[in-house]
């Protein structure tokens, strides 16, 4: 699998939340960090943490989320990638971009944003 392809898969996890968590969190090295607004703008690091984390933010999911990858860019080790998503409970579509560090074919960093 390509860093590419890792990133895809992220996403395709992120889409079905709690019933891929165990897909979800595969795709993170052992000490990777994880930073995002949603539940926390605090690091969580390494497995357990980002697994707590990724559970705290599915106890209120949003409903008929529809997340949409805009873009992926992969340079080295590093990559990027632009979405929008979608819900009901939203007051309109929301961007992001995250920034991921990969190595090993595992995520070692991920942060991310919300774009204006």
């Amino acid at each position: 699998m390509d860093d590419r392809q890792l990133i895809e898969r992220y996403f395709s996890a992120m889409r079905r939340g709690s019933s891929a968590e165990a897909d979800l969190v595969g795709l993170f090295a052992e000490n990777a960090v994880y930073i995002e607004p949603f539940v926390s703008n605090e690091p969580a690091v390494g497995i357990e943490e980002i697994r707590a984390r990724l559970r705290r933010g599915w106890e209120n999911p949003l409903p008929e989320l529809e997340l949409d990858v805009l873009s992926i860019e992969v340079s080295g080790p590093d990559a990027t990638a632009q979405w929008v998503c979608r819900s009901p409970a939203l007051p309109g579509p929301v961007r992001g971009m995250d920034t991921y560090a990969i190595e090993g074919g595992k995520i070692t960093r991920l942060e991310v944003r919300l774009l204006e």
